[in-house]
């Protein structure tokens, strides 16, 4: 699989339902109606150097196509706590820019909450994780096969009641668990922004 091709398939993976809705017509969904959600985010992910055993710098240009399917109606009453548990799944590819663009690609899942309380807005947090092809030649990593647990917050404005810009910040770690020798981990932070769109 090329390049071109580990990008394109995400993108044109996550837009497709959204395209196919709009062509049937269907009535808007709203962050409280919606069954699912598709996204597309782009951002920048950076190694924290000594954080535990991380130290390896490892700068990267993250492209993730998000799939999100609600578990539930809203639950609870009051503006800071009303909400949404959902459902996530994540196509991520992420090019490590300082070692000669060198990528990995892989899968996550990821269980959600999503505020629904407040007007124009749906803050959210999210835990999970899942498997990477780690191919950015570093020795110290001992396999390319690795695991990846992460968790973090974001922000979800509206300007439409279907369509929202989201800003998120996460925590990423990736190691291979102990499967192999060395275990060098990485653990990142990554800022990211994107758009989802409801249905």
């Amino acid at each position: 699989m090329t390049m071109r091709t580990t990008l394109i398939l995400p993108i044109l993976l996550s837009i497709l339902p959204f395209i196919a809705a709009v062509a049937r017509g269907e009535e808007p969904a709203t962050i409280t109606t919606a069954h699912n959600e598709y996204a597309l985010l782009t951002g920048y992910g950076i190694t924290h150097r000594y954080f535990g055993a991380t130290r390896t710098q490892v700068q990267t240009w993250d492209a993730i196509a998000r799939y999100g399917h609600f578990l539930s109606d809203e639950v609870g009453k009051g503006r800071w706590y009303q909400g949404r548990h959902e459902l996530l799944v994540e196509l991520p590819y992420h090019m490590a820019v300082d070692h000669n663009a060198r990528s990995m690609t892989g899968g996550y899942i990821f269980g959600s909450w999503k505020f629904t309380g407040l007007e124009g807005l749906a803050p959210y947090v999210f835990a999970g994780g899942g498997i990477l092809f780690v191919d950015i030649g570093l020795p110290t990593m001992g396999t390319k096969l690795d695991f990846s647990y992460q968790g973090g917050t974001g922000l979800q404005y509206f300007i439409r009641q279907d369509t929202a810009l989201t800003a998120e910040y996460r925590y990423h770690h990736i190691s291979n668990a102990g499967t192999a020798a060395p275990n060098e981990p990485l653990n990142s932070s990554k800022v990211l922004i994107g758009v989802s769109f409801f249905r």
